[in-house]
């Protein structure tokens, strides 16, 4: 193994990679550290609601691949990683940052002997987060959206507190935590290719996922094979994207 590269070398080297080398394994426990890293990723109001599903069996692998298309990112993978959100679970993540905040400020605190910093942590988690993830069919989500859009015409507010909106927020935050992830592959000399191309739904029931959980997407590992990067590298021209305002 190569010695680790610095992020800049990490990002560089990363490439959406078609083909790996039978003949040279990848280390489960390495995959497991890059996981780990990706779990420190940037995400909505330090709720985490994902889910990482290392596989590492071979039989599994085999089964995922036809789910694949069997395109030959998942056929000769050595691993895959499949990142699952779970915004479903929003009421016991609120609940764990509210237990963490019971570790850093102390529990059952009176509201009068409280700081400020911890007054608004424990109304974030104990109301906003309430506010924004709750719903029932929909109508919930449709009435604090027209309570939003009114107060909206007199102040800023956050407006994305429909199910949808809150559907999207939790996918925004597990692709964050799927690029950490495959940035420290590549910083470990290792190779990744996310696919958007594959039936979720049989991957999910192949699982045995629950109905909340939704597949964001599926990362195959392991050791490019030359011939497994399609080509150079084409961007659009930095300038055509760049804006400075």
């Amino acid at each position: 193994m190569n010695q680790e590269k610095t992020v800049s070398e990490a990002i560089a080297y990363r490439r959406s990679v078609r083909i790996y080398d039978a003949n040279k394994p990848i280390q489960t426990e390495i995959v497991k550290k890059c996981l780990e890293q990706a779990a420190l990723a940037p995400n909505s109001s330090n709720m985490q609601l994902w889910e990482f599903y290392h596989i590492t069996s071979k039989d599994i692998i085999a089964k995922i691949a036809p789910f694949c298309f069997n395109q030959n990112a998942a056929r000769t993978a050595q691993q895959l990683v499949i990142f699952v959100t779970r915004k479903d679970l929003w009421k016991e993540r609120a609940q764990a940052n509210l237990k963490f905040i019971d570790k850093n400020f102390g529990a059952n605190n009176p509201k009068s002997e409280q700081s400020s910093r911890e007054k608004t942590a424990r109304n974030y988690y104990g109301k906003i987060i309430p506010f924004a993830y709750a719903d029932f069919l929909g109508i919930l989500g449709f009435l604090k959206f027209i309570m939003v859009t009114v107060i909206g015409f007199f102040k800023p507010i956050y407006r994305q507190v429909r199910k949808s909106d809150m559907r999207i927020v939790a996918h925004k935050t597990c692709g964050l935590a799927a690029e950490n992830f495959m940035i420290s592959m590549a910083a470990e000399g290792y190779d990744t290719c996310p696919m958007e191309g594959s039936d979720t739904l049989r991957v999910k029931n192949l699982l045995g996922l629950p109905f909340g959980a939704e597949i964001n997407m599926i990362v195959s590992c392991g050791i490019r094979e030359p011939k497994g990067v399609y080509g150079e590298r084409f961007r659009i021209p930095f300038n055509e994207i760049y804006k400075e305002v």
